[in-house]
């Protein structure tokens, strides 16, 4: 019946076919009753004439049935019940039979089409729940404006065979010029001025509704909770039926509640930027400040002794060395500040040539020997330590950033221990001192930005230590941190590298 139902349905939308092939079949059947008829027997094409009805109500309307029991009791009257070719009855048990024959066929006809009916109405409501939850499950695992969208008229297209577009607001309320949908689609400013209408006023407008608007297009809000995120527009062949809009309605409002979502974790999410961004501001704004203001008053300070004094040169010489060191923290300062700006414009390139180990340590630590003075600096490098392929530069700033490090926490005459090794074609650095080492709850978090661990000593941005990071990883390595038992912090470092070769060189 299943075949037939569905064979019915593709053939003709019209009930009239459904009335004709009713009659077809009733006509049809008493023909074939004609021949094994008898005078004895005509009792029997009633059953054969009920059956048909009841199949016939099985995939028919309940008009078509009421025709089909109709017609079977005037066929079975005229053609079968003596005296035949009429639509006199003598017998009275013929009388009440066929009475009895068309209120049978009649209920019967009736209440298999409600059963019916009742039955392809549940089978309705279990395919729109099933789509609701498809729907809400994709959404759920949809993350960002784009992929919502994209599972929104997507789910659309399969279920209502309409094709649409979003016109999502921009966080003040006015709506985009430019729809989202499968295609990029600008708005002429008559389809905006339509969809801007429907926005302000939460009501559908366009085809198929009281506000047509002269558009081809049918305009629905998407309401929200907390805001609107914006309105989509359908293109439609014909309305949404009574049955429709309340399933159109509630797939709308699972899309407007995800769309509402990724808007409120958007707007949650510049919320935050703007509170770090404020936080950050201040923080580097005060460090800065306070930084500055020892340099510059050391530079001012002594400038100001040399020109208005008459000291012997030993004196002025002492002078100049105070400013050229409150240069070099001034010039620290700045390059910190310039690479950390580098790190995060994305500007870092790296160039990579071939080096010796020993040469780079050796720069650094030169730089470094006045710092380095108190300590007991150990560098180990093995002998058979071959060429590196690194950014020199770079690597300069990672390991005098690193050792700057452990002069300013490790308490002087202690060990700075710097070792490097080339293992599995990959270069590692270790530097370890005796300092007092990170909180356990700090060691995640000491490559962050103007990250200072509480009780630390003054001065500082605390910036070399994310600098070293984002210095390493331009290199396609990593670096980690861990605390000695004894005591103290040791940083190593990995980064891949090719084996020398004497072409390349």
């Amino acid at each position: 019946m299943g075949y037939i139902d569905k064979f019915l349905s593709q053939t003709s939308d019209s009930k009239i076919f459904h009335y004709l092939l009713a009659v077809i079949i009733v006509g049809g059947t008493a023909l074939i009753c004609i021949p094994i008829a008898s005078i004895q027997n005509y009792h029997v094409i009633s059953f054969v004439l009920l059956f048909v009805v009841s199949i016939l109500s099985t995939f028919m309307g309940i008009g078509p049935v009421l025709l089909a029991s109709t017609l079977s009791a005037l066929v079975w009257n005229f053609l079968f019940i003596p005296p035949h070719h009429t639509f006199h009855i003598e017998k009275t048990e013929d009388i009440l039979i066929l009475g009895l024959f068309f209120i049978i066929a009649l209920v019967n006809g009736v209440l298999t089409t409600r059963v019916r009916r009742q039955k392809r109405l549940a089978s309705e409501r279990e395919k729109r729940t099933n789509a609701l939850f498809q729907l809400t499950k994709e959404l759920s695992k949809s993350s960002g404006i784009e992929e919502v969208l994209s599972v929104a008229i997507g789910e659309i297209k399969n279920h209502f065979s309409v094709d649409s577009f979003f016109i999502l607001q921009d966080g003040n309320n006015i709506l985009h010029p430019t729809a989202r949908s499968s295609d990029e689609r600008i708005l002429t400013p008559d389809e905006l001025k339509i969809a801007q209408w429907v926005f302000t006023h939460s009501k559908k407008a366009g085809a198929y509704t009281d506000n047509r608007f002269n558009v081809d297009y049918t305009y629905f809000p998407l309401q929200g909770t907390r805001l609107n995120p914006g309105v989509i527009a359908v293109e439609q062949n014909k309305p949404f039926l009574d049955d429709q809009k309340s399933y159109w309605d509630t797939f709308l409002a699972q899309i407007s509640n995800a769309l509402e979502r990724e808007f409120l974790g958007e707007l949650a999410q510049k919320v935050r930027f703007l509170d770090e961004s404020d936080r950050l501001y201040k923080t580097l704004f005060s460090s800065i400040s306070h930084e500055l203001r020892i340099p510059v008053a050391t530079i001012m300070g002594a400038s100001d002794s040399i020109l208005n004094s008459s000291d012997p040169g030993t004196i002025q010489s002492a002078l100049c060395q105070e400013i050229f060191t409150a240069s070099l923290r001034l010039n620290r300062l700045i390059e910190n500040l310039l690479n950390i700006s580098r790190l995060e414009s994305g500007h870092i390139s790296v160039r990579l040539d071939w080096y010796d180990m020993n040469d780079l340590i050796n720069k650094v630590t030169e730089d470094l020997k006045d710092e380095l003075k108190p300590f007991n600096l150990k560098v180990t490098i093995p002998e058979e330590m071959p060429l590196i392929k690194i950014d020199f530069g770079l690597m300069e700033q990672v390991l005098y950033n690193l050792l700057f490090n452990s002069t300013q926490y490790a308490p002087g005459a202690s060990d700075i221990e710097l070792s490097a090794g080339y293992e599995n074609r990959e270069i590692k650095l270790e530097i370890a001192d005796k300092g007092p080492g990170f909180p356990e709850t700090d060691l995640k978090k000491v490559f962050k930005k103007f990250f200072r661990v509480d009780g630390s000593k003054p001065g500082g941005l605390g910036l070399g230590l994310s600098i070293v990071k984002g210095f390493v990883e331009a290199h396609n390595g990593s670096i980690k941190v861990e605390n000695i038992k004894q005591g103290g912090a040791k940083f190593t470092i990995k980064i891949p590298t090719e084996e020398p070769d004497i072409r390349d060189l």
